[in-house]
């Protein structure tokens, strides 16, 4: 059997993330200010693994983009296709840890075959008519929003993309979406902590645009859930005495911070005060300045021995822990293309996923409920 050719790592990317680029439609999938793999390991390999077995090429004009070897589907097994940007594009390195996730859940359930296709906003609705007409049942991509609203229009199989839709693209009843968007992660800690008794919190909202996307769906969530608005405050790393006082007047504090801010101000608070946060503050490693935040985050993490996630390897290769949802989001996009494959148009699809309790919602676009977690000093408790 060939096998794929594995993609170089190239360096450190996007080891900072600036407001300018947290605006920008991928910011979520440009790792949220994480470099793609641990700094204490030197150069490699991203951590690829080949597709269950090799299948046949995608017809395409010259100059096309890297396609998986030749061989006939096997005796019913799903075609599914598998169709993100190249090693040499802006999102590259991000695609081949999804890509990888992708063809470790292949690897391991065994029940379709991967059909491997590079492509971009420029050519992705060619790559993808090609692909179907030689066999694609359900697709996996495009990751970049801007080819998700290219290709909407021409969507003809189930297609599951990586990122969310813009409300602007065309209405498409076979494009799905599964995304690791923030606004998901907010909303749904406004609701743990109303389920956990907090009448009265506040809300503290850093002034980069990440959290200020996390505040804004807190304050949404909160209102619609407890008929009044939250109290909120705009952290202040000079003056955070109106900020202790508050918090003292509360019964929880919610954190739509960056992890330096959020520690700082944990620190300072009183060990009573409850302190909720997203999986935007477990970025792995010892927190001690954290210990006992009570946060969200995908199974993956949280609950490493569950069968549903203990059935899938990590990844052969260490990559930063914000880096590696992006590995566990490969391997939930190829279960839930499986399942759509076999489904009935309309018919209710829900997955015991490794990236949360995923369900489909409104507009086609799979909800993640997140298990809830506590910080420790060193380790989740």
């Amino acid at each position: 059997m060939q096998r794929l050719t594995p993609l170089l790592l190239v360096g450190v990317w996007l080891t900072w993330l600036t407001p300018v680029v947290a605006q920008t439609p991928d910011y979520i999938i440009q790792s949220n200010a994480a470099p793609m793999r641990a700094l204490s390991q030197p150069p490699g390999q991203t951590p690829r693994l080949a597709p269950a077995a090799p299948l046949s090429p995608v017809p395409q004009p010259a100059a096309a983009g890297s396609v998986s070897p030749a061989m006939p589907v096997g005796k019913g097994k799903i075609r599914i296709g598998v169709i993100l940007p190249s090693e040499s594009s802006a999102l590259g390195e991000a695609a081949a840890v999804v890509r990888s996730g992708v063809e470790a859940a292949a690897q391991v359930d065994q029940n379709a075959e991967l059909y491997s296709v590079d492509a971009t906003g420029d050519n992705v609705v060619d790559r993808y008519r090609a692909a179907v007409a030689d066999g694609v049942s359900v697709v996996i991509g495009p990751l970049s929003r801007e080819s998700i609203a290219r290709l909407a229009p021409s969507v003809t199989v189930p297609t599951i993309a990586l990122n969310s839709v813009d409300r602007q693209a065309a209405a498409n009843p076979k494009l799905y979406s599964l995304s690791l968007i923030v606004e998901g992660e907010a909303r749904q800690l406004a609701r743990l902590m109303r389920d956990d008794g907090r009448a009265n919190p506040l809300l503290v909202v850093g002034g980069d645009a990440l959290s200020q996307r996390l505040g804004k769906a807190f304050a949404d969530e909160w209102r619609a859930a407890a008929g009044k608005p939250v109290r909120q405050m705009v952290f202040d790393a000079n003056d955070m005495t109106p900020l202790l006082e508050a918090a003292g007047q509360s019964d929880g504090v919610a954190l739509a911070l960056d992890v330096a801010q959020a520690a700082r101000l944990k620190s300072a608070l009183t060990p009573d005060v409850p302190v909720y946060g997203t999986s935007q503050l477990n970025v792995g490693g010892a927190q001690p300045e954290l210990a006992g935040v009570r946060f969200i985050d995908m199974p993956w993490f949280l609950m490493p021995a569950h069968p549903a996630v203990q059935r899938y390897p990590r990844p052969s290769a260490p990559l930063t822990r914000q880096t590696e949802r992006l590995y566990a989001l490969g391997i939930d996009a190829y279960r839930l293309a499986v399942l759509l494959a076999g489904s009935r148009p309309g018919a209710a699809v829900r997955l015991d996923g490794v990236t949360g309790d995923l369900r489909l919602g409104r507009d086609r676009a799979f909800e993640r409920q997140l298990p809830a977690g506590v910080m420790g000093g060193s380790a989740l408790q």
